[in-house]
């Protein structure tokens, strides 16, 4: 009898042991199982003030071309994005900062931000050009622009064009964002506005723009205006270039980045 006894607490206790080594095996199968690579993060810096291309909507969300083409980019390499709004004038320092990992904020890519920085290739070019009210007798050349105020969003390749061709001739005022720029030109508190041309289009399509016009040519001198827009990252982050270069010319070829332009724009951004 005792051995009866003491035979089955034998097998009742190897049946415990036994129990829980299957369950941590089977855990261990399970952790296994869902051991699935983890998504790179990548951090994008935006502006959030530059309409169609980047604005903040009354309830708080991102919004625009560049927005788009950033996310459209992030779901190509299977990354997990933040996208981070700065001030245009901190964009290039708090990249360098560490604050982001690149910047998407349809950024001119010239001689001197090379200097700081690097760029993937294009994912759009556009010209600049002026605006003014209608049926103001202006014409375009240093005479023409004599004692006139032009209005420019600071640091941009059009600031530095106005400034470098014109600026013996005009009074260049300055603005934290385009938004601005557009608040002053209504105001009457300037003559004209320089910026990108898309951007004035859009700008030109609303109420507050119906009372202006285009005038004078585009510009695309590429002293000022350099290769075309592309994506500002570290000069040591090759890997993250190549991997977004990548994404660049996957999304041309597979219609998203034609999906997208064709969101905001009826013609061609990205040019030849």
């Amino acid at each position: 009898m005792k051995k009866l006894f003491y035979g089955m607490i034998l097998l009742f206790s190897f049946s415990l042991i036994s129990g829980c080594g299957g369950d941590k095996a089977a855990d261990a199968t399970k952790v296994s199982s869902a051991d699935t690579p983890v998504k790179e993060k990548i951090r994008i810096g935006v502006e959030g003030a530059y309409p169609p291309f980047s604005q903040v909507t009354s309830d708080g969300k991102l919004v625009g071309f560049d927005i788009d083409i950033a996310n459209a980019l992030c779901a190509n390499i299977n990354a997990d994005c933040e996208l981070v709004t700065q001030d245009w004038d901190g964009l290039i320092p708090a990249l360098l900062a560490k604050k982001f990992d690149a910047i998407v904020a349809s950024m001119s890519m010239t001689d001197e931000r090379k200097k700081k920085v690097a760029f993937t290739n294009r994912y759009y070019q556009s010209p600049a050009r002026f605006i003014h009210k209608k049926g103001a007798k202006d014409s375009i050349s240093k005479e023409g622009l004599a004692g006139k105020n032009v209005g420019v969003q600071r640091g941009t390749v059009s600031d530095k064009f106005i400034t470098g061709v014109f600026g013996e001739s005009v009074t260049v005022k300055r603005y934290g964002t385009q938004e601005e720029v557009y608040l002053d030109l209504n105001a009457g508190r300037i003559d004209m506005v320089f910026a990108d041309a898309f951007v004035l289009l859009e700008f030109l399509g609303k109420e507050e723009g119906k009372n202006y016009e285009f005038i004078g040519d585009s510009y695309t001198d590429q002293k000022y205006f350099g290769e075309g827009i592309g994506i500002a990252i570290r000069k040591e982050d090759t890997a993250l270039r190549d991997k977004l270069n990548t994404a660049i010319a996957n999304i041309r070829k597979n219609s998203a980045y034609e999906k997208i332009r064709e969101k905001y724009f009826e013609f061609d951004i990205y040019g030849k």
